[in-house]
């Protein structure tokens, strides 16, 4: 599972962790900042090491974990969870954000398209 030298890209690193499906989908995230290493957004091209504190927005889901091994080989999801550890504090706030959209879903996801006439005018009648 290790690499000899311990040298792994993190878009490389993301993308053997099961994070992204792609390694250019997870190269995106870290381009636009939705990857963190300490809290300072970095480049794809800066290695990951054992114990570095990664905080991961792939746009649905945020995770807090910290890295358990180092790996540019994709693999199975169990071996990919062996690659890190989550944070207590990200399974409480995951578990908290799913259970919100759970109970709260967002009223723009019933809207398919644009409003038919009669939408249209139940929305002015609404007052909107």
């Amino acid at each position: 599972m290790d690499k000899d030298d311990g040298n792994v890209r993190i878009d490389k690193w993301l993308w053997a962790a099961r994070f992204f499906k792609t390694r250019s989908l997870a190269a995106d995230a870290v381009e636009r900042g939705r990857v963190r290493i300490g809290g300072e957004p970095v480049k794809a091209a800066r290695s990951v090491k054992p114990n570095d504190k990664i905080t991961i927005d792939n746009g649905s889901d945020r995770w807090e974990v910290i890295v358990a091994a180092v790996s540019d080989k994709r693999g199975p999801a169990p071996v990919a969870r062996e690659l890190y550890f989550e944070t207590d504090e990200s399974i409480a706030k995951r578990e908290n954000d799913k259970t919100a959209r759970r109970l709260f879903p967002e009223p723009s996801l019933d809207i398919k398209g644009r409003p038919t006439k009669r939408d249209r005018r139940a929305i002015e009648k609404a007052g909107g």
